[in-house]
C-alpha cells in the first residue's frame, strides 16, 4: 500500500511540477500519506477494541458471591443481563477457584495508567540542596565563624589599604615573607615523623618560596646582585635535596631539581658566560649522580638528563660558535660520562636485583644526543665525528667487559654491547663511502638478526632490522650517475651492492623462517623481508638491462628472462620453507610472475617486437621451461596452483596474440575477418579443450583438474563470447577470398562461439538454474547471430556500407524481415508439432517483434520495392503458419485434470 500511494504521488508530482524534483516530492508526500493513514486505522482500531474488552467493576457482594468459582462458570455476554447459573462445587474446583478468579480478574481489568517516571533533580536544584546539607550538617559553627573570619579580614585590609597603613618598604616585605618562609621549613622538618606528608608539602612550598622570594628581590626590585642571588639559590637547592634524602622524599628532589635547574635563567645576567653555566650544571649533575648513587629515583635522573642537554641545545642554538668548541667540548664529555654512569647507579640501587629496570630513556638518548651535539660542535665534518663515534664504541666495549662476570649487570652488559656496535656501525659511513657503507650495513644486520635468534633476545633482531632498513638509505645516497651504472656488466659497485644487500635481507629471511614465531611480529618481518629483497634483486638486474640492454627487443627479453627465473627461484624456494605463511607467500608469486610476465606482451605489441624470433624467443624459452618447473613446485596450494596454471594459459594467448598482431595486424593485403580469426582461434581452442579434453590443459598440475577445468572453461567461456560479441561489430572481409555467407572467417567465429555456449549449457557442471535457461539463452543467441550474418550479407553482397546508416537501408530491413520471419516461422511451426511450448512462444515472440519492425520502421519505406516485399514476405510466412501450426501446443497429458478442475 506505501509503494502504490508513493507511485500515485510521483506521479501527480511529475505532472504537475513537470520536473524531477516535483516527482520525488510527489513521492514522499504520498509515502507519508500512506503511513498517516495506516496509522489512523490502527488507532481506531485499538479504540475499538479498547471499548469492546472493558467491563464495569462487578459489585463486593457478586464478588464474593462468585469468587470460589471457576471464571468460564459465570462468563456471559455482555449485552445478556442473565445471572450466571450454579455450579457444582469439587475438590479439584476449590483448589482451582483462586487462581481462575485471579486470571479472570485480570483479564477483566483493565491496565491502570503507568505515569512517566520522574527525572532527577536539576543542577540548580543539587546546588541549593548542598549548600543546605553545608549549612545544617556538621560541624556549622566553625563553618559559618570562617566565613565570618574571613569577611571580617578582608574588610580590615581594604580599610587599612585606604588609610594607607600598609605602606611598608618592599625589602621589609619581603624579608618578612623570607623569615616566614624559614619558619616554615624548620616548622616541617620538626613535624616530620608524626605528620610526614604535611611536613614534606611544608618544607618544599616554603623552600620554593624563598627560591621565588630571591628571584623577585633580584629580578623585579634590583635588591641584589647577581653573584649573592646565585649564591642563596645554590644553598636552597642543597637544602632541597639533603632534605629530600635524609626524609626520603622524592617529591622534594624532584622540587630542588626543577629549582636548580631554573636558577641560573633565573639569576642571569645576560653576560652569556657559558663556562659558569656549565660549571654549574656539571656541580649539579654530580648532585644528582650522588642521589642515584644513594636512591634509585628514575624521574630525578630523567628531569636531570633533559635540563642538562635540553639547556646546552638552546645554548648551542643561541650562541655556540666554533672558536668556542675548546670550552664547550669538556663539558659535553662530562655530561656524557655522567650520564653513562646513571643508569648504571640505577640499576645498581634498585630493591630487586632479578627484576631491575633498565632506563632506556638515558640509556639510549645519552649517546644519541651526545652524538648529534658533537655533530654540531664538529660542523658535521665526517672523520673526526667518524672518530668521535669510534671511541665512544671503545668506551661501551670497555664498559660491558668490566661488568661481563656481573650477573645482575647483564642487561646493561647487552646493551652496552649493543650501543657499541651502533657507534661502529655509525662510524662507517662517516669514515667511507655511501655504497661501501651500504654493503656493511647489509651484511652487520643479518648478523645481528643471526645473533638475535641464537640469544633468543630482540634488541639485536630489531638492531639488524633497522640496518637492513639503513643499507637501503646509504644506498640511495650513493654517488652513482642519475640513470646510469659504470663499469662492467654485473662487476660494478652498483650491482655488487644491490646483491649484497639482497643476499642479506635472504639470510635474515631464512632467520626468521627457521627461528621466529609463525604468527604476529615474526609474520609481518618475513614478509617485509621477502619484499624486501625481492626488491634489491630486480632493482639490481634492472639497473644492469637499463646500462648494457640496447634494442627494445632485446631489453623486453632480458625483463621477460628476468621475471621468469625470479618467479620460478621463488617457486623454488617454497620447497625448503618451514613456516606455512611463507610458503603461501613463495607459492602466491608464481602467479604473479606469470601475471607480470604476460603483461609485458602488450608492450611488445607497441614496439612491434616479434616475441617468437631471436633473443625474445629465446626468454620465451626460458619463461617455459622455468614456469613448468614452478607450476610444478605450487602443486601442494590448491587454489594458487589454479590460479598459476591458469596463468600459464593466459600468458600463452597473450604472446600469441601479439605475435599475431605484430605479424598480420599491419598488412593491409589480408582481410579483417582473417585477423579476427587469427585472434580468437586460440582463445576458441583453449576453451574447447577445458571442456572437451581437459587432459590436454591440466599438466603439470593434473591433480588439480577438476579445478582448472572449471576456472579454465569459464575464464575461456567468458573471453571468446566477448571476442564474439566484438566480431559482432567487424565487416569480416575474407580478401583474397570471395565471401560466403557462414562460411567466412567472421562467421565461422561465431558459429564456433555458439557452439562452445551450447556445449557450456548441457556441461555436467552448469548449475541446474542455468539448465533451465538454454532454450532462451541459446534463442537469443542464435537471433543475435543471424541478424549480424544478414547484415554482413547484405554488405558483401548488396554493397551496403557497413556504418551507422545501415539500418536505413531499405534492402538491409528487407532482409531482416525474411531472415527474423523465417526464424519465426521454423521456432513455431517447430514447437507446436513437437509440444515444446517454450521453443513455440520463441517464436511467436521473433514474429511480435517482426510485426512491431514492420510497423515502426519498415512503413518508411512502403514507396519502394524492398519495403513492399517486406510485408508480403511477413504475410506470406503468416500464412504459412497458419497452414501448418494455427494453435500453440497442447500442454502435458499430466496437467490435463488439473487444468480441467481450475476451469
Amino acid at each position: 500500500m506505501y509503494v502504490v500511494w508513493a507511485i500515485v504521488g510521483a506521479i501527480i508530482g511529475a505532472v504537475v511540477g513537470q520536473s524531477v524534483a516535483g516527482a520525488v516530492a510527489g513521492f514522499a508526500i504520498g509515502l507519508l500519506w500512506a503511513r498517516l493513514s495506516q496509522t489512523r486505522q490502527e488507532l481506531e482500531a485499538l479504540r475499538a477494541q479498547l471499548g469492546a474488552t472493558t467491563l464495569p467493576p462487578a459489585p463486593a457482594a457478586e464478588r464474593a458471591t462468585y469468587a470460589d468459582q471457576p471464571a468460564d462458570a459465570y462468563q456471559a455476554s455482555p449485552s445478556s443481563g442473565a445471572e450466571p447459573p450454579p455450579m457444582p462445587r469439587t475438590r479439584a474446583r476449590d483448589a482451582a477457584a483462586p487462581a481462575a478468579a485471579a486470571r479472570a480478574s485480570s483479564a477483566s481489568t483493565p491496565p491502570a495508567w503507568q505515569p512517566a517516571e520522574p527525572t532527577g533533580p536539576s543542577a540548580i536544584e543539587r546546588f541549593i540542596e548542598t549548600a543546605k546539607r553545608w549549612f545544617t550538617e556538621g560541624n556549622v559553627p566553625v563553618k559559618v565563624g570562617m566565613l565570618v573570619l574571613f569577611a571580617g579580614v578582608a574588610a580590615f585590609l581594604k580599610y587599612a589599604a585606604d588609610q594607607g597603613l600598609l605602606h611598608v618598604p618592599i625589602s621589609v616585605r619581603l624579608s618578612i615573607v623570607a623569615v616566614a618562609a624559614i619558619a616554615g621549613v624548620v616548622f616541617g622538618w620538626l613535624q616530620r615523623d608524626t605528620r610526614r606528608s604535611f611536613a614534606l608539602s611544608l618544607q618544599g612550598g616554603a623552600l620554593g618560596l624563598l627560591v621565588m622570594t630571591v628571584f623577585a628581590a633580584y629580578r623585579l626590585y634590583g635588591l641584589l646582585d647577581p653573584l649573592p642571588t646565585f649564591v642563596l639559590l645554590i644553598v636552597f637547592v642543597g637544602c632541597l635535596g639533603i632534605l629530600a634524602v635524609l626524609q626520603d622524599s622524592l617529591a622534594l628532589a624532584v622540587l630542588g631539581l626543577i629549582a636548580g635547574f631554573a636558577a641560573p635563567i633565573l639569576a642571569s645576567s645576560g653576560q652569556g658566560n657559558h663556562v659558569a653555566l656549565f660549571s654549574y650544571y656539571a656541580v649539579l649533575n654530580l648532585g644528582i649522580l650522588g642521589i642515584a648513587w644513594k636512591k634509585a629515583w628514575r624521574i630525578l635522573n630523567v628531569l636531570g638528563f633533559v635540563g642538562t642537554f635540553g639547556v646546552g641545545t638552546a645554548w648551542g642554538v643561541l650562541a655556540y660558535r666554533p672558536e668556542l668548541f675548546g670550552s664547550t667540548e669538556p663539558f659535553l664529555i662530562l655530561f656524557f660520562l655522567l650520564y653513562v654512569a646513571v643508569p648504571w647507579l640505577h640499576v645498581l640501587r634498585s630493591p630487586r636485583a632479578d627484576r631491575a629496570i633498565l632506563d632506556g630513556c638515558l640509556m639510549f638518548g645519552t649517546p644519541i644526543v651526545s652524538l648529534l651535539l658533537q655533530g654540531a660542535l664538529l660542523d658535521w665534518r665526517p672523520m673526526p665525528l667518524a672518530m668521535s663515534a669510534l671511541v665512544a664504541g671503545a668506551l661501551y666495549v670497555a664498559i660491558a667487559f668490566a661488568v661481563r662476570k656481573r650477573e645482575d649487570m647483564h642487561l646493561l652488559r647487552d646493551t652496552w654491547a649493543v650501543l657499541a656496535v651502533a657507534f661502529a656501525t655509525i662510524a662507517v659511513p662517516l669514515a667511507l663511502s655511501a655504497s661501501v657503507t651500504a654493503c656493511v650495513f647489509a651484511l652487520e644486520g643479518a648478523g645481528l638478526v643471526w645473533l638475535g635468534f641464537r640469544q633468543q633476545r630482540r634488541l639485536p633482531r630489531w638492531a639488524g632490522m633497522f640496518l637492513q632498513l639503513a643499507s637501503g638509505v646509504a644506498w640511495a645516497l650513493a654517488d652513482f650517475p642519475h640513470g646510469s651504472v659504470r663499469g662492467i656488466a654485473f662487476l660494478n659497485t652498483y650491482f655488487v651492492g644491490a646483491m649484497l644487500i639482497t643476499i642479506a635481507g635472504v639470510a635474515c629471511l631464512f632467520q626468521y623462517d627457521r627461528h621466529s614465531a609463525s604468527k604476529g611480529i615474526g609474520s609481518l618481518a618475513r614478509a617485509a623481508l621477502l619484499l624486501w629483497s625481492l626488491a634489491w634483486w630486480l632493482f639490481g638486474f634492472g639497473a644492469e638491462i637499463d646500462a648494457f640492454v640496447q634494442t627494445d627487443a632485446s631489453r623486453w627479453a632480458a625483463w621477460m628472462a628476468l621475471l621468469a627465473v625470479t618467479g620460478g627461484l621463488l617457486a623454488e624456494g617454497n620447497r625448503h620453507v618451514r613456516k606455512l605463511d611463507l610458503g603461501l607467500m613463495l607459492a602466491w608469486s608464481v602467479p604473479l610472475a606469470l601475471a607480470v610476465t604476460a603483461a609485458m606482451a602488450p608492450y611488445a605489441d607497441t614496439y612491434g617486437i616479434e616475441v617468437f624470433a631471436g633473443w625474445p624467443l629465446a626468454a620465451v624459452a626460458v619463461a617455459a621451461v622455468t614456469g613448468w618447473f614452478s607450476l610444478r613446485a605450487v602443486v601442494a596450494h590448491g587454489v594458487a596452483a589454479i590460479t598459476a596454471q591458469t596463468l600459464w594459459w593466459v600468458r600463452w594467448l597473450a604472446l600469441i596474440y601479439t605475435a599475431t598482431h605484430v605479424a598480420f595486424g599491419f598488412r593491409p593485403a589480408v582481410g579483417d575477418g582473417w585477423l579476427v580469426l587469427a585472434y580468437v582461434a586460440p582463445t576458441l581452442l583453449v576453451t574447447a579443450l577445458a571442456l572437451g579434453w581437459p587432459r590436454a590443459i591440466t599438466p603439470p598440475l593434473s591433480v588439480h583438474a577438476a579445478g582448472i577445468r572449471r576456472v579454465v572453461a569459464i575464464g575461456g567461456l567468458g573471453l571468446s563470447v566477448l571476442l564474439g560479441a566484438f566480431a559482432l561489430t567487424v565487416a569480416g572481409n575474407p580478401s583474397p577470398l570471395p565471401f560466403i555467407p557462414v562460411l567466412n572467417p567472421v562467421e565461422l567465429v561465431l558459429v564456433a562461439v555458439f557452439a562452445l555456449l551450447a556445449r557450456a549449457l548441457w556441461d555436467d557442471e552448469t548449475p541446474p538454474a542455468l539448465h533451465r535457461m538454454r532454450p532462451a539463452v541459446l534463442a537469443i543467441a542464435f537471433f543475435i547471430i543471424a541478424t549480424s550474418m544478414t547484415l554482413r550479407a547484405v554488405h558483401h553482397l548488396g554493397g551496403v556500407p557497413w556504418d551507422e546508416h545501415m539500418p536505413a537501408s531499405s534492402l538491409a530491413e528487407l532482409w531482416l524481415t525474411v531472415v527474423w520471419s523465417v526464424t519465426g516461422v521454423v521456432a513455431w511451426v517447430l514447437g507446436s508439432r513437437r509440444g515444446q511450448r517454450l521453443l513455440w512462444m520463441a517464436g511467436a515472440a521473433c514474429m511480435a517483434i517482426v510485426l512491431a519492425k514492420l510497423l515502426l520502421i519498415d512503413r518508411g519505406h512502403l514507396g519502394n520495392l524492398f519495403g513492399i516485399a517486406s510485408f508480403i514476405a511477413y504475410g506470406l510466412l503468416c500464412t504459412v503458419i497458419g497452414y501448418l501450426a494455427p494453435a500453440p501446443p497442447r500442454q502435458a497429458t499430466s496437467n490435463a485434470p488439473e487444468s480441467k478442475h481450475a476451469s
